[in-house]
């Protein structure tokens, strides 16, 4: 497949400055070209080049499709109007859209809703060419428009960046799974974690949700199923849909040893399995979520050296699981990057979009 590409022209006296910042930050993705003032970064959504002067600074960016191109745009334009405090030079021209509706937006509609667990509600949205909701990452943001009020949704600009409606038209914006996904019928599952008499707005939503109700959902990102013929996959009730996702597409050959810390258990919803899979509930009994530390605790019990030598270790869970269970794998078990991703999912008394690695 052919891949697609756009390109701009920046002019600042400080360009040079501000490319090797951006070239510093992602020293990782480098590709070297033997030519110093031509840099070229290869990206899980593309790939871009730099011909970069003293004054200019030419960019071009390549992907597989529209809405990994769209993504490398944001990400340059992110990045300089971080760096300039301004986009007014940045003019993408190209394939993609210039401007207007993102190509990675969808408009969802409920049909339905229930309660699979004490603490989980599962809700179903209907939508339209859903096909590239199936490759490129599980997760998606959620648009919650304000109640009782017609839904504006964010748009590109021409330097590639969303904007976003603002005062009474202001969005919600959340990171969830997509737990199933059907392209043919065209419908979403998402699980929504439930706490009770918190300032949760997604919770309340999916709680109260009622067929006809429209949100928008933009994606996908946030990385796929591991590639690996052994995983340890650890996580609370927020990182039950990821999981379950990943085990739903789980290659036969594949083993998967899994940890999920959850309420008691009434909250141990059912999961694919087979001889490839072994599930083992931890349970809080009492304790707040976030507070517990069983997955850290489950981590500590374990012996590095007696696991699978390929093994690939995934977690979500809350911030500070997360910061003691990413300490153990690379400080105390000293696993390279490449074999493991921890995620925040959630933060303890902090309402808001999850924390990644």
């Amino acid at each position: 497949m052919d891949q697609l590409s756009a390109q701009t022209q920046i002019e600042h006296d400080t360009i040079r400055s501000v490319m090797e910042k951006l070239r510093a930050e992602h020293s990782e993705y480098e590709i070297e070209t033997g030519v110093d003032d031509q840099w070229e970064f290869r990206t899980h959504y593309g790939s871009l080049s730099a011909l970069v002067g003293d004054r200019s600074a030419r960019i071009k960016v390549y992907a597989d499709d529209e809405t990994n191109l769209s993504y490398m745009k944001m990400g340059v334009a992110g990045h300089l109007a971080e760096y300039l405090g301004t986009t007014a030079g940045i003019r993408w021209q190209g394939d993609g859209a210039e401007a207007g509706t993102p190509v990675f937006f969808r408009e969802l509609t409920v049909l339905s809703t229930a309660r699979i667990s004490p603490h989980m509600q599962r809700v179903r949205f209907s939508g339209s060419d859903l096909g590239r909701f199936t490759h490129g990452g599980l997760h998606v943001r959620l648009l919650l428009p304000p109640h009782d009020r017609r839904p504006m949704w964010p748009s590109l600009g021409a330097d590639g960046l969303l904007v976003w409606p603002s005062g009474e038209d202001a969005l919600v914006v959340r990171v969830y799974t997509i737990r199933a996904i059907d392209v043919t019928a065209g419908w979403v599952d998402v699980d929504f974690v439930l706490h009770p008499g918190g300032d949760t707005p997604a919770a309340t939503f999916a709680e109260n949700a009622k067929a006809g109700d429209v949100i928008g959902m933009i994606g996908p990102g946030g990385g796929g199923v591991p590639e690996a013929e052994n995983l340890l996959l650890l996580g609370d009730d927020t990182a039950l849909p990821a999981i379950g996702r990943i085990l739903d597409d789980l290659a036969p050959a594949t083993r998967a040893d899994v940890f999920l810390e959850v309420d008691g258990p009434a909250d141990a919803i059912p999961l694919a399995g087979g001889d490839n899979v072994r599930v083992t509930w931890l349970y809080r009994d009492g304790r707040d979520a976030g507070t517990a530390g069983l997955l850290s605790e489950t981590l500590r019990k374990m012996n590095p050296a007696t696991l699978p030598q390929d093994v690939y270790i995934w977690a979500g869970c809350e911030f500070s699981d997360f910061k003691e269970i990413r300490k153990i794998l690379r400080k105390e078990w000293g696993l390279k990057k490449d074999w493991h991703l921890v995620v925040a999912y959630w933060r303890r008394g902090i309402s808001g979009e999850s924390d990644d690695e």
